[in-house]
């Protein structure tokens, strides 16, 4: 890539509050979808290639600290400083179920079957729900040594990996046992886990050093210092070979994986970047911030012919899902009612 090509960001508006997580759907037969939180309480759906808006979830009264779609993009789930973890019809907004908890919810994670939600937060206790029977009690997992900050599944639903608030380390639970089988030590507490695409590789941030740990043995492969304290990083799914990285600076940087050469800088952020996640294609990647936006990025800057193209053809491709979804808005009573334009 080369340094002098500047990439000139879509900005997507909507949070009035920062913009603490995002997360990327697989690519469904109706394309793939951006599912965003912040500290507004309203997660906002988006068409994860264009970054339009489709809808906003509305229903939470604190901040919302973690969103995710299920694989099939058609429910959402959203984890809360209300104490409670919502689920979502993804294509309606409306809200399905909410499970309450006795303290914030930090995190929250569809099992890779779409069978099983995964939840934590302040309660330092792991719980998982019966996506078929909402009103059953969940699964608690053995308890964690702190307030739990992140959450992810890994080897087909049978471990988790979770990280705290508080102390450093990256556990993996067995789910069958309900015990933690392994952790991964760094010096800081870990703000970001991604587990690649391919399911071999680990993406960590811990203070100023991004860290790759082989997702099968749980070794180290690769460890790099950054700039800054960095709170977000995500590894390219297609090749591998550079992965982006956020942080109080406000800048998102590009490196190359195998040597951590700094191959790329963004700017544009005007508040320290809190999440970057790399599209399933990853043709693009997504950045959000304190400054309430998300901004995507061209992994490759491309010329303006290229990228007018590349709009049509993204717009064709998703217009029909599009036109059943724009438009979504929930209100405090949980009924669907038409968003209306802002002016």
């Amino acid at each position: 890539m080369d340094k002098k090509k500047v990439t000139v960001p879509q900005v997507c508006h909507g949070h009035s509050r920062p913009v603490v997580d995002l997360f990327y759907s697989p690519i469904t037969p109706d394309g793939f979808f951006l599912i965003s939180a912040s500290k507004d309480s309203h997660p906002m759906l988006r068409n994860g290639e264009t970054g339009d808006w489709i809808g906003t979830f509305e229903g939470h009264k604190g901040a919302v600290w973690s969103s995710c779609l299920d694989n099939n993009a058609l429910r959402a789930a959203s984890a809360s400083a209300d104490f409670s973890a919502k689920l979502w019809d993804a294509l309606t907004g409306d809200v399905l179920h909410s499970f309450e908890h006795k303290h914030i919810v930090r995190a929250c994670a569809f099992s890779e079957d779409t069978k099983s939600l995964l939840t934590g937060g302040f309660e330092k206790i792991l719980r998982v729900f019966d996506m078929n029977r909402l009103d059953a009690p969940p699964t608690e997992v053995d308890k964690s040594p702190g307030s739990i900050r992140t959450l992810t599944w890994l080897h087909s639903d049978q471990t988790i990996l979770s990280s705290c608030t508080d102390i450093g380390g990256v556990r993996l639970w067995d789910v069958r046992s309900g015990k933690i089988v392994q952790t991964l030590e760094t010096k800081s507490p870990v703000t970001s886990a991604e587990v690649s695409q391919d399911g071999r590789y680990i993406t960590t941030a811990d203070g100023s050093t991004v860290k790759f740990w082989d997702a099968n043995h749980f070794g180290l492969v690769k460890s790099y210092d950054m700039p800054c304290n960095i709170e977000s990083a995500s590894l390219e799914p297609k090749s591998g070979e550079k992965f982006v990285a956020g942080g109080e600076d406000m800048w998102v940087r590009v490196f190359d994986f195998y040597t951590g050469e700094e191959i790329g800088c963004n700017k544009g952020h005007h508040g320290p970047v809190h999440c970057v996640r790399f599209t399933p294609t990853g043709e693009s990647y997504a950045s959000g911030s304190e400054d309430g936006t998300i901004r995507i990025w061209q992994t490759t800057p491309a010329n303006l012919e290229e990228n007018e193209s590349s709009s049509r053809r993204v717009k064709h491709s998703v217009d029909e899902v599009a036109k059943k979804i724009e438009g979504f808005h929930i209100n405090k009573e949980g009924k669907t009612a038409e968003k209306q334009s802002d002016a």
